[in-house]
């Protein structure tokens, strides 16, 4: 099993930025990639970045530009630096984990999920 405890979640004003933690504890041994997804309400889970074994990334188009997603293996944690947040990146953003050499963008690939934190951002 896999235990994976977000953080750095909170509330922000438009155009300003915070940095989301995404820590893994119990069986991480492998190779495994991390995501970040978000959920705003009455939306389904969306895609937001992604980072695989190698320190690929990909991103969704809505952050491709502000978000920046990265990895601490040696610490087991993935963060997601978020700059010039708008209004419609309020969510609660969630991360997972994936394992294997894959770049996972969907929902469906992912093994091991977070339960979440909130991020709003004021107008």
């Amino acid at each position: 099993q896999v235990q994976l405890v977000e953080s750095g979640g909170g509330l922000v004003q438009a155009g300003g930025s915070l940095r989301l933690s995404c820590a893994a504890s119990g069986r991480t041994s492998g190779t495994y990639g991390m995501g970040w997804f978000r959920q705003a309400p009455g939306k389904e889970r969306e895609f937001v970045a992604a980072i695989n074994w190698s320190g690929y990334t990909y991103y969704a188009d809505s952050v491709k530009g502000r978000f920046t997603i990265s990895r601490d293996t040696a610490k087991n944690t993935a963060y997601l630096q978020m700059n010039s947040l708008k209004p419609e990146d309020t969510a609660v953003y969630y991360c997972a984990l994936v394992f294997g050499l894959e770049l996972a963008t969907m929902k469906s690939q992912y093994d091991y999920w977070g339960q979440g934190t909130q991020v709003t951002v004021s107008s």
